[in-house]
């Protein structure tokens, strides 16, 4: 098996997640979801790293359609903080999904420490379709704000 980007993006798991963020000032956290997502279900909640979320949506809502000029904006974004491209930028969304494929899409672009956090947010559903009750960030008790 060749060494592609989807090789080099690890998945994290959530608590992991946290201690990697704890223990390394130079790293970020970029949340993918959507504005509608951030609004209604909250964010991931650095204030006691002294640090903020990065938001940027992988897709828009309610279309769901990719964000052509993803790679672009987060690029700035991340240089605009003196991110480098050596730095660990961890890629959150609801379950791991659309963080992967944006951590992908970073790895290609160059950033050499792009991970997915598994389980993400809220996690997979339950056997009763919910989501937020067998793992991710709330799950976990880690803090986390109504956006």
């Amino acid at each position: 098996m060749g060494n592609t980007d989807a090789d080099r993006v690890e998945d994290v798991p959530v608590l992991e997640t946290w201690k990697r963020l704890r223990g390394d000032p130079k790293a970020v956290l970029v949340d993918v979801r959507t504005r509608a997502e951030w609004a209604f279900v909250g964010v991931p909640d650095l204030s006691k790293l002294g640090r903020n979320v990065l938001l940027i949506e992988w897709q828009s809502f309610p279309d769901n359609r990719v964000a052509t000029d993803f790679a672009n904006r987060l690029e700035a974004e991340l240089t605009a903080r003196g991110v480098e491209k050596t730095d660990e930028i961890f890629f959150i969304c609801r379950s791991g999904g659309r963080s992967r494929m944006a951590a992908e899409v970073m790895a290609a672009a160059g950033y050499s420490h792009c991970q997915n956090v598994a389980d993400g947010f809220e996690g997979p559903m339950d056997a009763d379709r919910h989501r937020g009750q067998i793992a991710g960030w709330k799950f976990e008790g880690l803090d986390w704000v109504q956006g």
